[in-house]
């Protein structure tokens, strides 16, 4: 086969090699990207909101990045940098559908004074989930497709984001609002 067929020249223009101690330091600054980034939007949520509301933003991005975490590990993906940027995407992205339930329990508040809390999570949620059925369901499709044709080389990326964008949009309707309850109770 070698004989009868012509390869042409070939160079090899990079590789990568991480070693242990690399990936340990390239672990350790994601999860403090990761954790930062959790801690800001909490900040930014408590001064835009209330200190409830930042609460139950953050315990649901905490919940999306464990669980997509999880699933990543589960189906032993490669961690790297692009991970990382993915990661981070999701807690954006479900910090984002999380803040318009609560812009829109933040309205209904000012609407209606002698509703209790309750009442009125579900109500934003319920006024909301249009919205949100319809942005998941435009992105997921985007994320799927490039999960399935992207090739090799963004299927990490693309299966946290895919992951991310299921779990976060779960986790903005039941995780955030009944952490916003919980914290409600019981402070």
């Amino acid at each position: 086969l070698e004989e009868r067929s012509y390869l042409g020249s070939y160079a090899i223009l990079g590789a990568e090699n991480v070693g242990p101690q690399i990936g340990a330091e390239l672990r350790n600054k994601g999860l403090w990207a990761v954790a930062l980034s959790l801690i800001g939007m909490m900040i930014y949520i408590w001064l835009r909101f209330e200190l409830r509301f930042g609460i139950g933003a953050v315990v649901a991005s905490i919940h999306d990045v464990l669980i997509t975490l999880g699933l990543y590990a589960y189906f032993d993906y490669e961690f790297n940098l692009t991970t990382i940027a993915a990661f981070l995407t999701v807690v954006g992205y479900s910090v984002n559908d999380t803040v318009v339930i609560f812009d829109r329990v933040r309205e209904n508040m000012r609407r209606t004074r002698r509703e209790s809390l309750e009442n009125l999570l579900n109500l934003s949620i319920n006024q909301t989930l249009s919205r949100t059925a319809l942005t998941s369901g435009t992105t997921l499709l985007a994320v799927t497709t490039l999960f399935v044709f992207g090739g090799e080389v963004i299927r990490g990326f693309a299966f946290v984001i895919m992951a991310g964008v299921i779990v976060g949009t779960y986790s903005s309707v039941f995780i955030a609002s009944p952490w916003v309850l919980l914290w409600e109770r019981l402070f």
